[in-house]
C-alpha cells in the first residue's frame, strides 16, 4: 500500500507564492475620483481597467494586498461551465436570460484572452476543454440535459459517456474553448498596467463606511482619509456596505479546499469537476520543469460540519489513490458566497440607487464572473444599460424553490445566533496550537495557545452581526457560521463581511488570568 504524502504544516497558496508581491501605497490623503472601487481582487482590478479605458479617473481600495483574497486562492479556471447551470437557467428563467448568462461568460473568456495578447501578460494562459462528469447513475440524465441546453445557447458542448480518467465515469459534458491561467500573475500585470496609465491603487486601506449623496458618494477608511467619488463599485467579495440590499440575508458562505500535488500520474488534457458532492475538481499547471496536479473540492458551509483538516485529508487520500501523489508542497482553501438561485448579484446595489454598484455571490466561479462583472458595471456606468443586466440583476424576483432555500438559510443563521449564545464555554488546559471557547468576565472568548506557548485571547463575538465564532484548526482562524467572517487568532480580519477586528482580551501571556475565567 502506497504511503500517502504529508500535508504541509500551514496552508499556503501556490498562486501567491509564485507571483510578484504587489507593492502599492496605503491611502494617506483625501482624494476625489470619478469611480472608487472597493476591493482589489480580480473583479476590482478588471473593473478599474475597463472603466479607465473609457476615460474615467478610477481609484481602487484594497484592505490587504491586490489579488490576495479569493483570486489568489482559486482553481483559476476561465470557463463558462459552472457545474450544471444552463438546464436550470432555461427551465426556471427561460431561454432569453439563459442566453444572457451564456453570452456574458463567453465574452468574459474572449476579453481575458484578448488582454493576455494585447498586454503580453505572462500568466501561463492555456486553452483547455472543461468537463463536468459523474460517477453516479442519478446524474446521467442531468448531464444529458446540460449538454443539450448549453448547445442550444450556442456553447460548443457535447455529451460523452466515458472519459480517460482512472475511475469509471458514467457520463460527462465537455465544453470546448475554455481556458486556465495563473491568477496571481494576471492580476498583478493588469494592476501594473492600470497604474502606469494613471490609475490609483491603495493597499492596506480598509473601507469601513459609506455615506450616500445625490451626486457624490463618500467612502470612509480605517486610515481616517476619505474618498469622494461620483460612483462607487463594491467588489469586496461580500459587500462591506449593504445599502439596504439585505445581501447578508440573501447569500451563504462556503469553503472549499485545494492541494497542489507533485509526482502525480498524468491527467488527460482538460479541466474536470464532478456533478455530485463531495465535489472533486481536477486540472494541471506547469510549474517550471514540473507539472502540478491541482485537486480541489470538499465544499461545505463556513464553520459548519466536520473539523476542516478532514477535508484536506480526504483530498490527499483521493490524490494518492487515483494519481499516485508523491508530495503535496502547497495546500490552501477558498471562500465564496452563493445566492439563493445560484446566479450572482451584479448591478445597482438597490432600486433607485444609481451611483453605487455591487458584484457578489459568484458561487466558486469567480474567474470568468469577475470579468463579466467588470464589463457589465462598465456598461451601466458609461451607457446606463447592459445586455446582461437582467439575468444578474440584484433585485430580480426569486422562483419558489429559491424562496424556500432562502427561508432555510436564514432559519439556520437564526439557529446559529441563538445556539452560539446558549452553548457552554469549555474548560481544561489549553495545549500548544490548541484553541478553546472560554469565559472571560462573564462573556465568551476565544483562546488559542501558539506553538511557543503564548496565549492569545479575543472576544469571540463576530463584529458583523454578533454571531459566536467557531475555531478552524486547519487555518487557525475564528470563523463565523452565520455570514462567513473570519478572524486570525490575534483578532485581525481575514475575511469579511466584518470591517472591525475582534477585541483583544489578552495576548502573549503564559496562561489566562484565573481571576477572569
Amino acid at each position: 500500500m502506497q504511503k500517502l504524502p504529508e500535508l504541509t504544516p500551514e496552508p499556503q497558496s501556490y498562486w501567491l507564492e509564485s507571483s510578484p508581491e504587489p507593492e502599492f501605497p496605503q491611502l494617506d490623503k483625501e482624494i476625489s475620483v470619478d469611480v472608487a472601487i472597493v476591493g482589489g481582487g480580480l473583479t476590482g482590478i478588471s473593473t478599474a481597467w475597463h472603466l479607465q479605458r473609457e476615460g474615467l479617473r478610477v481609484a481602487v481600495l484594497e484592505a490587504d494586498k491586490v489579488g490576495y483574497g479569493t483570486t489568489g486562492h482559486s482553481t483559476a479556471k476561465i470557463t463558462a461551465q459552472h457545474d450544471l447551470i444552463y438546464w436550470q437557467l432555461k427551465s426556471q428563467w427561460g431561454a432569453e436570460l439563459a442566453q444572457q448568462y451564456a453570452q456574458a461568460n463567453a465574452a468574459a473568456i474572449a476579453a481575458m484572452a484578448d488582454l493576455v495578447n494585447q498586454l503580453s501578460i505572462d500568466c501561463d494562459f492555456q486553452w483547455q476543454p472543461a468537463y463536468v462528469y459523474t460517477l453516479e447513475d442519478k446524474y446521467v440524465t442531468k448531464i444529458e440535459q446540460e449538454a443539450e441546453a448549453a448547445a442550444s445557447l450556442g456553447i460548443e458542448a457535447e455529451y460523452l459517456d466515458n472519459l480517460e480518467l482512472p475511475f469509471a465515469v458514467k457520463a460527462a459534458v465537455r465544453f470546448n474553448g475554455q481556458a486556465q491561467f495563473h491568477p496571481g500573475k494576471y492580476t498583478a500585470a493588469l494592476a501594473a498596467h492600470f497604474v502606469r496609465e494613471g490609475g490609483a491603487i491603495y493597499q492596506g486601506t480598509t473601507a469601513v463606511g459609506l455615506e450616500e449623496g445625490e451626486t457624490v458618494v463618500t467612502v470612509f477608511t480605517q486610515t481616517s482619509h476619505k474618498v469622494r467619488a461620483d460612483k462607487v463599485v463594491i467588489a469586496s467579495h461580500f459587500p462591506f456596505y449593504d445599502g439596504l440590499g439585505l445581501y447578508f440575508a440573501r447569500m451563504y458562505p462556503e469553503r472549499s479546499y485545494i492541494l497542489a500535488v507533485k509526482g502525480a500520474d498524468r491527467l488527460p488534457p482538460g479541466m474536470y469537476v464532478t456533478a455530485e458532492s463531495p465535489g472533486r475538481s481536477l486540472r494541471t499547471h506547469k510549474a517550471g520543469d514540473e507539472e502540478l496536479l491541482l485537486v480541489a473540492g470538499e465544499h461545505h458551509k463556513t464553520a459548519h460540519g466536520e473539523e476542516e483538516t478532514v477535508h484536506y485529508e480526504r483530498l490527499r487520500d483521493f490524490a494518492g489513490k487515483y494519481f499516485g501523489a508523491q508530495a503535496i508542497p502547497w495546500r490552501w482553501s477558498a471562500q465564496d458566497y452563493t445566492t439563493a438561485d445560484n446566479i450572482p448579484y451584479i448591478g445597482h446595489i438597490r432600486p433607485g440607487c444609481g451611483n453605487i454598484f455591487v458584484a457578489t455571490g459568484f458561487r466558486k466561479w469567480g474567474i470568468s464572473t469577475a470579468t463579466v462583472a467588470a464589463m457589465l458595471i462598465r456598461d451601466l456606468i458609461v451607457w446606463g444599460h447592459s445586455l446582461w443586466q437582467d439575468v444578474y440583476n440584484p433585485q430580480r424576483s426569486l422562483k419558489l424553490n429559491a424562496v424556500g432555500k432562502l427561508i432555510s438559510l436564514n432559519a439556520d443563521v437564526a439557529k446559529e445566533l441563538v445556539w452560539g449564545k446558549l452553548s457552554a464555554a469549555e474548560s481544561g488546559e489549553i495545549g500548544r496550537q490548541e484553541a478553546k471557547v472560554v469565559e472571560v468576565h462573564g462573556r465568551k472568548a476565544g483562546a488559542y495557545r501558539d506553538e511557543e506557548g503564548r496565549l492569545h485571547v479575543v472576544d469571540n463575538t463576530c463584529t458583523h452581526l454578533g454571531c459566536e465564532l467557531k475555531w478552524n484548526p486547519a487555518e487557525k482562524t475564528w470563523d463565523c457560521p452565520c455570514h462567513g467572517s473570519r478572524f486570525s487568532y490575534t483578532g485581525d480580519i481575514v475575511e469579511g463581511p466584518a470591517v472591525k477586528p475582534l477585541r483583544r482580551l489578552g495576548e502573549g501571556a503564559s496562561d489566562i488570568d484565573p481571576d477572569i475565567i
